[in-house]
């Protein structure tokens, strides 16, 4: 379901490539791992492809850079498409609040780009598991996106611009001109060359 085959879409940016090669890992928290795998194993359908405890010892001191604070917690990983991984740290039960999607710094939702061949399968696979679904509705310009929470809470979306078929592009349905986004820009910053500079790999 989740385009695993497809082959990569032709590379068509105008601009220099960005010096990052994309997403390596979506890293978000959960206190119930099993309800977590049900849903994104089950309901989704996305492959798990690893399943580890983090090792006892990198919680606290100097070996810990960024993971949670809980010793020998479940740290899981499934394949999203596209070479990137979901993965979910399962924080213990009771020790954190359910976090405010809309907070600064917090994470808003989570898009997954579906094929027009896969969008409106997805969306009857999510109705089959009893999830409830918003939409489809057209965002813009003939994306259409559906939108769905999982078990802790995640707002998710699946995304498709149907006229793409397979091979959905993510890049060249979201690109703007030079002008366009310029004139967004200048509400943020009125200095013209700093609006040039932000501006100046579009076209």
């Amino acid at each position: 379901m989740n385009d695993m085959t497809a082959k990569a879409a032709p590379d068509t940016r105008r601009y220099a490539k960005p010096l990052l090669r994309g997403i390596n890992h979506l890293a978000l928290t959960t206190e119930d791992m099993k309800a977590t795998t049900d849903f994104y194993s089950n309901v989704l359908g996305l492959p798990m492809i690893h399943a580890m405890k983090v090792p006892h010892g990198v919680a606290i001191g100097p070996k810990n850079r960024g993971n949670p604070p809980y010793e020998d917690i479940r740290h899981y990983f499934w394949d999203m498409g596209n070479d990137s991984l979901l993965a979910f740290f399962e924080i213990p039960k009771g020790v954190k609040k359910q976090s405010d999607r809309d907070d600064i710094g917090g994470m808003q939702h989570l898009a997954f780009a579906v094929s027009a061949q896969n969008f409106k399968a997805m969306i009857q696979r999510l109705k089959d598991h009893g999830v409830k679904v918003d939409g489809p509705v057209e965002i813009f310009d003939n994306i259409y996106s559906c939108y769905f929470y999982d078990p802790n809470g995640i707002r998710l979306e699946l995304c498709c611009k149907p006229e793409q078929g397979e091979e959905q592009r993510i890049i060249d349905t979201f690109i703007q001109s030079r002008k366009t986004a310029a004139e967004e820009l200048k509400t943020l910053h009125a200095d013209p060359a700093w609006v040039d500079r932000v501006a100046s790999n579009l076209s």
